[in-house]
This record gives structure tokens, sequence and C-alpha cells, in this order.
């Protein structure tokens, strides 16, 4: 079975040589970012006519955003197995 797209696209390891002010930086550049495009399909959505393609497109974007956000959290506080 392949990976699933999110293995494929991201390794956890990508932003691996950032230091912790590196990566909070860049968490807030990609949190600007997904906010930025759920601006704009909402933006889209609120208009009416909606470009079925462009939606998808955005929002697959949105999605691959929310994924890098999540990993940069992952690597600032890692879960501690006790």
């Amino acid at each position: 079975m392949a990976a699933p797209l999110f293995a494929q696209v991201f390794d956890s390891t990508m932003f691996g040589d950032l230091d912790e002010d590196q990566l909070l930086a860049k968490l807030e550049e990609l949190r600007r970012e997904h906010r930025a495009l759920d601006a704009e399909v909402r933006a889209a959505q609120e208009c009416g006519v909606v470009d079925q393609l462009k939606m998808m497109r955005l929002k697959r974007r949105k999605l691959m955003l929310k994924d890098q956000i999540f990993i940069i959290e992952d690597q600032l506080n890692p879960d501690i197995i006790a």
C-alpha cells in the first residue's frame, strides 16, 4: 500500500535544519498564508460565482499548509511518552 499523500509530500525532518527562532518565524509565515487562503476561499464562495477547479486548488493548498504547520508545531512541542 502506498504511503498517504501527507507522508509523500512532507517529511518530519523537512524543517530539521532550522533553529527554534527560524521555526517560529516559518510557522507564523505559514499561518499568515493559511489565513489569506481562507479569506480568499470565503470571498469566492460569497460572491456566488465559483470556479470549482480554483476552489479545489485553494483548499488543497490550505490543507498542505496546515500539514506543514502541524509538522513545525510537532517539532517545537514534541510528544514525550513517559
